[in-house]
């Protein structure tokens, strides 16, 4: 059965480096390290087979908007050996300072529309989450803006660093399972 890593963002240019496409940098990072075959179109998701750390390991980004990711989930857990409870899920986190990473692998939405979608679709909670942090806007912004937007100059030069180590949270994951893979993650220091 391989594992089956969806990052969630958004699609078009426009939106490519941006906070909430943090999840599409992490499966970026992950087919960096490992041997994958081309993208191609799932239903409503992009897709790339292939091995990492001797894993075989599907990568899957939806192609519909964050907030409709749920569509896009359900028809890969329908179409791949991997059910709701087994996919790992990659997501940025306004709740959380920039940096931070930590594993999930049940709970509420926390109100991330993206997530709140998979478990509309997958009728479940529980399902792993790598959360990483993308910090709150300063003052009365909005948090919408703030997510869509660029990462700063300063948060660009800690980025490769964040990433670096989410894939490496993604990794443990699959290698030993999200509990022990949490106790790595959660309590370590923001990055």
């Amino acid at each position: 059965m391989p594992a089956l890593v969806i990052g969630l963002g958004n699609p078009g240019g426009e939106y490519a480096r941006t906070r909430h496409n943090v999840g599409w940098m992490v499966l970026d990072e992950l087919e960096r390290r490992g041997r994958f075959g081309r993208s191609h179109k799932h239903g409503l998701a992009r897709v790339r087979e292939g091995t990492l750390d001797g894993m075989d390991v599907v990568t899957a980004r939806p192609t519909t908007y964050m907030n409709l990711s749920g569509r896009a989930g359900k028809q890969l857990t329908d179409h791949y050996p991997v059910s709701a409870h087994d996919a790992i899920v990659v997501h940025d986190e306004a709740d959380f300072p920039l940096g931070k990473i930590q594993i999930k692998i049940t709970g509420r939405s926390a109100g991330h529309k993206g997530v709140q979608s998979l478990m509309d679709s997958w009728r479940t909670q529980d399902f792993v989450r790598v959360r990483i942090g993308v910090g709150r806007p300063e003052g009365s912004s909005d948090l919408v803006d703030h997510v869509l937007e660029t990462f700063d100059r300063d948060e660009r030069e800690r980025l490769p660093v964040i990433i670096d180590r989410a894939a490496d949270a993604v990794i443990a994951i699959m290698r030993e399972g999200p509990e022990p893979a949490m106790g790595q993650f959660n309590r370590a220091p923001v990055t």
